[in-house]
Order: structure tokens, then sequence, then C-alpha cells
């Protein structure tokens, strides 16, 4: 049978492009390039194609039949045992208080979702998006319940110390400066409710500067109140840039602080 352009063009499509075959290479896509991300070697699949998927995405595919919600519980406790330890060893001489109070800052939500940000993981997430309607809290919460299932596949496919570098490496590490991570203080918080006090307007946060690979960049962000400059801050991470550029706002506004 001799086929004509066209109907070579419907058997290739059909062979090729059935909507199951299309989500299967999608899968493969993601897991190839979240293999680069990652550094590692993925040994089994299935565990990082659970970890992406967020509970809305079983609607449009009820094949995967379950979320990542019981990896994100395994990734929460490697992730407290991980991170437990690290602050147990580095600070022999602190009391319990202080080593509880410091975990909980590194492991809120607003940490993970940066950390999961600053590694592009929202390239990756298997979700619905008519569900979130582009909500940024929505966005935060799937990025770091992600982040944690993550962790717990990495910790089922490589093992605790692997799941360990990964933890310091991307968690840990870029939130700190000198020790100003383990204070309590939330320098963008302050200025907001500064401004708000003195009926200025909200702080504008722009960032300037980028460079570096994905797993070691420096972000350089400046912060303005209207048209005005007022602080310039460098991180790690989005977070500590802005948090720096808002102490150096708040030095400005008000010497006292």
């Amino acid at each position: 049978m001799i086929f004509t352009i066209l109907d070579r063009i419907k058997f290739f499509y059909k062979r090729n492009f059935s909507t199951e075959n299309y989500f299967k290479k999608e899968l493969q896509q993601k897991l190839s390039n979240l293999q680069s991300t990652l550094n590692i070697s993925i040994k089994n699949p299935k565990y990082f194609i659970k970890a992406l998927t967020h509970s809305s995405y079983l609607d449009l595919h009820p094949e995967l039949k379950k979320s990542n919600e019981r990896l994100e519980y395994l990734g929460d406790s490697v992730l407290s045992l991980v991170v437990g330890k690290y602050l147990f060893d580095k600070y022999p001489y602190e009391e319990e208080g202080f080593l509880t109070k410091s975990r909980s800052l590194l492991v809120n939500r607003e940490s993970l979702a940066a950390a999961a940000e600053e590694i592009g993981l929202h390239n990756f997430i298997l979700y619905n998006q008519k569900y979130l309607k582009d909500s940024v809290e929505g966005i935060q919460s799937i990025l770091a319940d992600a982040l944690e299932a993550i962790i717990g596949a990495i910790y089922l496919d490589q093992g605790l110390e692997r799941a360990e570098q990964f933890i310091v490496n991307q968690l840990v590490k870029p939130l700190e400066d000198g020790d100003s991570f383990l204070m309590d203080t939330n320098y963008k918080g302050q200025l907001l409710e500064f401004t708000h006090a003195h009926k200025l307007s909200n702080p504008n946060y722009v960032v300037i500067r980028e460079v570096g690979p994905a797993h070691n960049k420096e972000f350089t962000i400046q912060v303005f109140i209207g048209d005005e400059l007022m602080g310039t801050g460098f991180g790690k991470n989005k977070k500590a840039a802005e948090q720096q550029a808002s102490k150096i706002a708040l030095q400005k506004l008000s010497p006292t602080q």
C-alpha cells in the first residue's frame, strides 16, 4: 500500500503522539533533567515520579494512583534528623532550646520553598494549575512539600548519606551567613511594618544581578521605597539577599533598628 504524504503524517502522529506516549515522554524528560539538577544517577524512577506528583495532578492522570504525600512525610522526618544532627555537631555547647529554635528556622516552609525555587523544582512538579489560580501561597506550599518528597525519594533511592549531602548543600549552607540564620529576625517583615506604620510605599525588591551555576548562585537585590533606593543586599538565595537589603533600609529609616 502506497501512503500519501497526509496518510504518513496521520500514521506517524497516531503512533508517536498519543496522549499516553506524550505523557510518558514528558515524564522521561522531566526525570532526565531532574537527575542532572540533583547531580545523582536515579536508580528507581518511580520514587521521583511520585515525589513530583501533587495530589491535584491525579485528577488529570489517575493512573498515577498516589500523590507525593507519603514521601513528603518521610522526607520531613529525614530533614529533621539531618538538620538536627548538623546543629548538634556544629554547636556542641548550646542548650536544647537553642537547637530546637534553630532547626525550626532552617526547615520552615518559607525556607523550604526558597530552596526548592533555587534548584528550579517548579520546572518538574506535576500539578493541576486550575486549583492554584496563581496563588503565591499555594505555589510556595507545593514547592515546600515537593522538596520534602524529593528528600524522601533521595533517601530511598540513594541512602541517608546522599540525602544528608543534598540537605546540607541545598538548604542549610545557602542560609548560613556567619551565624545570622540562627537569629530570630525578619528584616523584610520589619521593613514592611515600618512602611505601613509611617504611611510609606510598600518595599519593592528588584533582582539586579544573578551569577553562578544553579548549585552555587549569588544574588544582588535592591529594595526601593517609592523611587528611592534604600538598600542593596547579597546572598546565596533571594531570601538572604532581600533580608540583607531590608536590614540596610531599616538602618537608614530608623537608626535605632
